[in-house]
């Protein structure tokens, strides 16, 4: 399978020229991004003529560490956790290795990173690259068991711990051990939990001599002056994060539910995506997208079939009904 929606979600504009539209619009279940974003963006004030001021930016920095519980002076905006994963990269470089499976670009991060099960990977020198909940089958690690992989690094290797799905569960992350006598790098993403991810923004969290040659890679004016706009805002707001943390599991039960009675067993920790293993996985992605419901197959994993959150009720019963007609 090597259509352009097995190497990434959210290639919808590929899906309808293959499937069509059809009558009904179509649903976007192939990413795990929150399809309830946070409602404010039209009310941040943005300044389109201006260039974003080294002091918003560490304004942003700073209301994102306090969401993260870490200080602030360990904390660099990056436009994208994508980008911010591949600097990161590049800067440290090494012997490395990544938890398979996991998503794509920690195999590149790295030149000549080996793939490694995720049970055996501290059985091994250098640096770690892993997530945590881990994408696509939603595994999550406790924070005891990555701070034994952090002090097995030694003094030589690094723990590269993608957490852009943390925020839906703060007490996975491992913030609270970052600092500069720690061989730790975190990345976080802005768009996955208050499903902005059009914004382009997140985070690397990390010693402070490490972010400096961040930021001089990155150069000056490093995210968009909307993205310091609406994430300044949208960490600020904690009533409405507070909630979200609340409403996501429950909507992953419904799915987990709507799964089971289809004959799927869902598999994953994070509430934002579900997994589902399958003989007729190719089967099943033709019959919902024939439907107007994309899902995410994967090409190394035929058997998979990931499924994002449905929206609302109505996205939830296009989906049972989906699943039902076979």
């Amino acid at each position: 399978m090597s259509e352009p929606w097995t190497w990434h979600g959210g290639d919808l504009s590929a899906a309808k020229r293959r499937f069509g539209s059809g009558d009904d619009p179509w649903i976007d279940l192939s990413t795990g991004i929150n399809p309830n974003s946070w409602p404010d963006t039209e009310r941040v004030d943005i300044d389109w003529r201006r260039l974003p001021e080294r002091g918003a930016i560490a304004g942003l920095e700073a209301v994102a560490a306090s969401c993260f519980g870490v200080a602030a002076r360990h904390v660099c905006a990056v436009p994208g956790t994508e980008i911010g994963l591949r600097l990161a990269g590049a800067l440290i470089g090494g012997e490395a290795r990544y938890a398979a499976p996991g998503y794509r670009t920690h195999g590149e991060m790295i030149p000549d990173a080996m793939a490694t099960g995720a049970d055996a990977i501290g059985r091994h020198g250098g640096s770690i690259i892993l997530a945590n909940p881990n994408n696509p089958d939603g595994r999550t690690v406790t924070p005891a068991t990555l701070r034994d992989l952090l002090a097995s690094r030694g003094g030589t290797g690094w723990l590269l711990v993608d957490e852009a799905f943390a925020d839906v569960d703060p007490a996975l992350s491992l913030a609270p051990a970052v600092g500069d006598d720690a061989r730790l790098i975190l990345f976080r993403s802005f768009g996955k939990f208050f499903g902005l991810a059009g914004v382009r923004l997140g985070f690397v969290l990390g010693p402070e001599p490490f972010l400096r040659d961040l930021r001089a890679l990155l150069g000056a004016w490093s995210v968009s002056a909307a993205a310091v706009a609406i994430g300044a805002a949208a960490y600020a707001d904690a009533d409405w994060i507070a909630a979200t943390r609340r409403r996501l599991p429950k909507q992953a039960a419904a799915l987990d539910e709507l799964l089971r009675e289809a004959g799927y067993m869902p598999v994953g920790a994070c509430p934002l995506f579900r997994l589902v293993e399958t003989a007729d996985a190719r089967a099943l992605f033709e019959r919902l997208a024939r439907r107007a419901i994309l899902t995410r197959p994967f090409a190394e994993q035929p058997q998979w079939l990931r499924f994002g959150l449905p929206g609302d009720d109505a996205a939830l019963l296009r989906l049972k009904a989906a699943l039902a007609d076979g």
